[in-house]
C-alpha cells in the first residue's frame, strides 16, 4: 500500500477515535448517557445555585407549610380515561436534541405506568421545565405553575430528567427512608454539620416496597462528602453494591408509581 494512503487512513481512524471515544457512552436500552454521569452529578451541577434546596435538589413547597406529600392534594389526578395527566411546558431555550432527551425520559414513564405528561393547553396546574441554575423540582403537585429546573449544562440527561420528574410526581430520595439503616451505613464523619439535614430519615412514599439500591432516586456513595473520594454512605451488608448509578427508573421505581397512583400493575412488576 502506498505509504501516503496508509498514513491518511491512520489519521482518519485517529480522528474517529477522538470524536467518539470507546466506552464514553452507555447506550443500554437505547439511552445515550456519558458514563461519568450518575445521579450524584446533579449535586455538582447545583453548587452555587441561588435556590434554597433540600437534600440537594428539592425545592421548598409553595403552597404547603412543610415538605410533606402524603395526601391527595399533592398528587396529580386521573382523567376520565384513567390516566394521570401531568400538563407541562418546556422552555424555548432548549435545543431540539435537549427536548428529545426530556421527551424520551417522559416516554420511559409513560410506557410502564398510567402517568401521562401532556403539553399544557390551559390547565391551571402544570409543571414548567426551565433552564435555570441547577437540577431541582418541587415534591408532588403544589398548585398552579411549578418549576422543574433542568439546566442546559449538567442536567439534561435521561437519568437526571427522570429523577426530577419523579420528585414532581411526589417521590423522595431513597437514602432517607425510615428503614434505611438496615440497608446503608451513613458515615457522619464525612458530612458537614450544615449538610446533616440531607440525611435525616423521613416517612417517604415507599409503598412498603423493598429498599432499592438501584433506584433512580438514590444518590451515590460520595453525596455531600466533605473529603473528596470519601464515602458518606455505603450499602449494608455488601459495600460493593452500586448506588446512584441508575441510568433509568428501576422496576421498583415503576412499581411505586403504579401503586401510589393506583395504576394497573402487571404481574412481572410485583416486587
Amino acid at each position: 500500500m502506498d505509504p501516503k494512503i496508509s498514513l491518511s487512513i491512520q489519521l482518519l481512524l485517529v480522528g474517529i477515535s477522538l470524536a467518539a471515544p470507546v466506552g464514553e457512552y452507555d447506550n443500554s436500552n437505547g439511552i445515550e448517557t456519558p458514563q461519568n454521569v450518575d445521579i450524584t452529578t446533579l449535586l455538582e451541577t447545583n453548587k452555587g445555585s441561588s435556590r434554597r434546596l433540600i437534600e440537594g435538589d428539592m425545592l421548598y413547597p409553595q403552597t404547603r407549610n412543610a415538605l410533606v406529600c402524603g395526601n391527595n392534594n399533592c398528587f396529580w389526578k386521573k382523567n376520565s380515561s384513567n390516566f394521570v395527566e401531568v400538563p407541562y411546558i418546556v422552555s424555548s431555550e432548549y435545543s431540539a436534541t435537549e427536548i428529545s432527551v426530556i421527551q424520551k425520559a417522559m416516554s420511559g414513564i409513560h410506557n410502564k405506568t398510567c402517568i401521562r405528561f401532556v403539553p399544557r393547553i390551559s390547565q391551571t396546574d402544570y409543571i414548567s421545565i426551565e433552564n435555570q441554575d441547577g437540577c431541582f423540582a418541587f415534591i408532588g403537585k403544589n398548585g398552579g405553575k411549578q418549576l422543574v429546573s433542568l439546566r442546559k449544562k449538567g442536567c439534561v440527561y435521561h437519568s437526571i430528567v427522570q429523577h426530577e420528574l419523579n420528585h414532581a410526581l411526589g417521590f423522595y430520595h431513597e437514602h432517607v427512608r425510615s428503614d434505611r439503616d438496615s440497608y446503608i451505613t451513613i458515615h457522619w464523619e464525612y458530612i458537614a454539620t450544615n449538610e446533616i439535614r440531607n440525611f435525616m430519615k423521613k416517612n417517604t412514599n415507599s409503598q412498603n416496597t423493598t429498599y432499592d439500591y438501584g433506584s433512580i432516586m438514590h444518590y451515590g456513595k460520595t453525596a455531600f462528602t466533605t473529603v473528596k473520594g470519601k464515602e458518606t454512605m455505603t450499602p449494608y451488608p455488601d459495600e460493593t453494591v452500586p448506588i446512584g448509578k441508575a441510568k433509568e427508573m428501576s422496576d421498583i421505581d415503576i412499581l411505586r408509581i403504579n401503586m401510589m397512583y393506583s395504576c394497573n400493575i402487571s404481574d412481572d412488576l410485583k416486587i
